[in-house]
């Protein structure tokens, strides 16, 4: 049969289509495994809270089927059914939820409890989900796609790689691209700051600190600040007030829950004798925001940034 010009591209344009339709989904996970989707995922289940918080700012958030306990931003996240939590999901509630997509933090050998998803009452799961839940679902055919930025920078490459998974590319590179530049100008911004000294308080009592493999020490350095703890081998070690005191540190830097917690992080320390704290440079960021990888961790990258200016401002004023 002959085709005019006209018909034959048409033709190829359908084939083309159908092709690219049948051609499998495929991104890289933090793992560095290749995961392959049939289709776009159109049920998925995350089972960490900044997984959930990085599918919605993918655009994704229409696509999530279930979550885990402490998934509560954007608030649109409370409705979702929940399967347990990030360290034990129900693998009958896993099953229940017909994921098509599976997103945990990571396998729980590798979890450490420190700063990956969690640190610390910040409500995120803090370990990898439970290996035995997972290799249910995996032998049900269900991929799993593990999340584990470590990077400030690593933030919007995973929204662009879940908005590959689930078919939302176009809003996901938006919201990449608007995370990048607000990264390139807190960047340009502090390159040339009189850097700070920082302990970074991940608990109170007793004292915990986040040593720089954590993506918050990347959120520090990003401002100008320096870790007085940064080379402690361990992502959240527990540290003696002694070793705080003599650290000497000029600002501290705490994840707190509520204002009223910040205030009394204030106090603590001034009674404590820290001269951070008798100068005022006692500064709460919102907990979950700090220690969750995702898209808020830039909002406490601008607010840490903001409470080193007010220090280096103090100096100003001593002169």
């Amino acid at each position: 049969m002959f085709l005019s010009p006209a018909r034959f591209a048409a033709a190829l344009t359908l084939t083309a289509s159908a092709a690219t339709a049948a051609a499998p989904i495929q991104a890289r996970d933090d793992l560095g495994r290749v995961v392959t989707l049939a289709a776009p995922a159109r049920r998925a289940v995350t089972l960490t809270p900044h997984a959930t918080e990085l599918a919605y700012a993918a655009g994704a958030g229409r696509y999530i089927a279930a979550t885990v306990l402490g998934s509560d931003y954007p608030p649109a996240a409370r409705a979702l059914p929940v399967v347990g939590d990030g360290t034990r999901p129900d693998p009958e509630r896993l099953a229940a939820a017909r994921p098509d997509l599976l997103i945990a933090w990571q396998p729980a050998a590798a979890g450490s409890g420190a700063a990956g998803s969690g640190v610390a009452g910040s409500g995120a799961a803090g370990s990898g989900a439970s290996d035995a839940a997972l290799r249910f679902m995996e032998r049900l055919g269900v991929p799993v796609y593990y999340s584990d930025p470590r990077t400030l920078a690593a933030i919007p490459d995973a929204v662009e790689r879940l908005g590959v998974l689930f078919g939302t590319e176009p809003q996901a590179r938006e919201a990449a691209r608007a995370l990048r530049g607000r990264l390139a100008a807190l960047s340009a911004r502090y390159a040339g700051r009189r850097p700070v000294r920082v302990f970074l308080q991940a608990g109170l009592e007793p004292v915990f600190t986040l040593s720089d493999a954590s993506i918050v020490g990347d959120a520090l350095r990003l401002c100008g600040g320096v870790n007085v703890f940064a080379r402690m081998p361990a992502l959240a070690p527990r540290v003696g007030l002694e070793s705080v005191l003599a650290a000497r540190p000029e600002a501290v830097i705490a994840g707190v829950m509520s204002p009223s917690d910040a205030a009394r992080d204030l106090r603590v320390w001034q009674a404590r004798g820290l001269p951070a704290a008798r100068a005022g440079h006692v500064y709460g960021v919102d907990a979950d925001a700090l220690y969750r990888p995702g898209p808020r961790l830039v909002d406490a990258a601008e607010t840490i940034c903001a409470a080193l200016d007010r220090v280096r401002a103090g100096d100003a004023k001593a002169e």
